[in-house]
Formats: structure tokens, C-alpha cells, sequence
């Protein structure tokens, strides 16, 4: 994926990639401009001046621009789109302020189950908190596509990093979407998706295996932390990786506890079934 050529995806979407690539951003954040006459901004992604100018020049007229969520590569390019328009931005806020994009101010807050009904299309707005307790999809209702942000993401599994992420609700969320008519996924990194239900059911299936390797590990341990349990949980992923892992652990240690299968003393999670 090249950063900063305009892709039309559909005849109501089109997709410009940040130049923000990283091992946590993959080839970048995806923007998406969505309709003609009027655009609807999906997710300006960060605070970079040539990607907002590319925003700008690639748009007849924009009306509006949602936000899926306030991490710093998804939500910063609204505030450089309000000094050069006057044009609204909505979303969620969330109760922390850690790994949080503060500038963003939603002129309203989205409430699940919504539409915004344009000229040319209808989005619906479906809360989808664990990546983010304020993380939102969008589907557009026309081409059956699902703008996932973070929930789902293409190359890799999404990063769930509590406090504000949650693996229970994450695995809840994913099994929503399924009750949706969509056809194909437009993430926040990455390309194209398709099948949706099916990949929601592949990264379930993945975390409860993950998460059934969490539960051997401390079963053997009997008693442990991410730090301690992270080489053997995640010993088919490169070292390099594993300060990431450990946040993911630590969001399977806390399901774990809240199913009662665990229990937590201070910062160490216990084999011992709760009665």
C-alpha cells in the first residue's frame, strides 16, 4: 500500500493511506472519504500536514468526519481539518486520558445505532468497545462495507490494552458484528477485507486459543505476571515484540479473572478456581 495515493475502492469509497507506518500502524492509518458531492472523512488519522492536504484536494465538498477512536493515529488530523473548515467532528470520548488523543472535542457524541442519512448513502454507527471503550464501526448500508478502525485490522491481530481495553467486551464485540449484512471490511490498517463473519470468527477462535494458553501457563506456574508468563504464552512470536504482547496478556489475565477462573493478589494473577 503506497502512502498518499488516493485509491477508489467502490464508486462511494475512497481510501488514502498516512505515511505513519510502524510495527503498531502496519503500512499506516487508512483514511476513507466516503461519498462525491458531499464526503463524509472516516478516520483522518494523524496530526500530518501533507495527509490532511491530500484530504483536502481529494474532496469536492466535506461535510462532516467520524472518528472510530481517539488513539493518536486516528484521531489528531481532526483538529487540522477544523482550522481549515468549519465542518463537524463526531465520536466518542473515553475515561482515560492514557494513549489518548486529547485535542479531539466530538462537536457530538455518537450513541450506537445511528445513521447518518446523506444524499448519496447511509452509515450506521455500531459501538464496538475492547480495542477502545469508545471504539466505533461504521457500515455503509449501500455497498454492505463495515469501516472497522482498530476492531479488525488486515496483517495482524489488534493490540487490547487495558485499562480502557477489554479483551471480554473485544470477543463480545466481535460476536456482534455478525449480526450484521456486510460484505466486506475496510480497516483502519491494512487492506481490503472479505467475509466478514468469517474473519470475526477466525480472531475469536484466535484469542480463545491464546487465552487457553494463558490459563496453562499460569496452571503450571501457579501464580504469575505478564512479565513472567509472556515468553511462554507468546513463544510463536518474535521476542522483539513481546513489550506489546504483555499488554494483551494482561487483557486475556483480567477476562480470565472476571470469568472467576483466577484470581488476582496485588500485581499477581493465581491459578486457583474461585467458588
Amino acid at each position: 500500500m503506497e502512502a498518499g495515493k488516493v485509491v477508489q475502492i467502490t464508486p462511494l469509497i475512497r481510501r488514502i493511506t498516512a505515511g505513519n507506518g510502524s510495527v503498531f500502524t502496519g503500512p499506516g492509518t487508512n483514511t476513507y472519504l466516503v461519498g462525491d458531492e458531499e464526503v463524509t472523512v472516516i478516520d483522518p488519522g494523524p496530526a500530518m500536514g501533507e495527509h490532511i492536504d491530500i484530504i483536502l484536494k481529494a474532496s469536492k465538498k466535506i461535510k462532516q468526519v467520524l472518528v472510530t477512536h481517539t488513539h493518536p493515529d486516528h484521531s489528531p488530523g481532526v483538529r487540522l481539518i477544523k482550522e481549515a473548515l468549519d465542518v463537524p467532528a463526531f465520536g466518542m470520548l473515553t475515561k482515560t486520558t492514557k494513549n489518548q488523543d486529547r485535542t479531539f472535542i466530538p462537536d457530538r457524541v455518537l450513541k450506537h445505532g445511528e445513521l447518518f442519512k446523506e444524499k448519496e448513502f447511509t452509515l450506521e454507527v455500531v459501538h464496538t468497545p475492547g480495542h477502545a471503550s469508545n471504539h466505533l464501526c461504521f457500515i455503509l448500508q449501500e455497498e454492505k462495507f463495515i469501516f472497522s478502525g482498530d476492531h479488525i485490522m488486515s496483517g495482524s491481530t489488534v493490540v487490547i490494552g487495558p485499562p480502557d481495553g477489554n479483551m471480554k467486551q473485544y470477543i463480545e464485540s466481535l460476536e456482534k458484528l455478525k449480526d450484521y449484512d456486510v460484505e466486506k471490511i475496510a480497516p483502519g490498517h491494512g487492506d481490503i477485507l472479505e467475509s466478514p463473519h468469517q474473519v470475526a470468527d477466525w480472531i475469536i477462535n484466535h484469542r480463545l486459543e491464546r487465552e487457553k494458553k494463558v490459563f496453562s501457563a499460569l496452571q503450571d506456574a501457579t501464580r504469575g505476571t505478564p512479565e513472567s508468563l509472556v515468553e511462554r504464552v507468546y513463544a510463536d512470536v518474535d521476542a522483539s515484540l513481546f513489550p506489546i504482547a504483555k499488554a494483551s496478556l494482561l487483557a486475556h489475565l483480567i477476562k480470565l479473572e472476571e470469568d472467576k477462573v483466577i484470581k488476582r493478589e496485588g500485581e499477581e494473577y493465581i491459578y486457583e478456581t474461585v467458588s
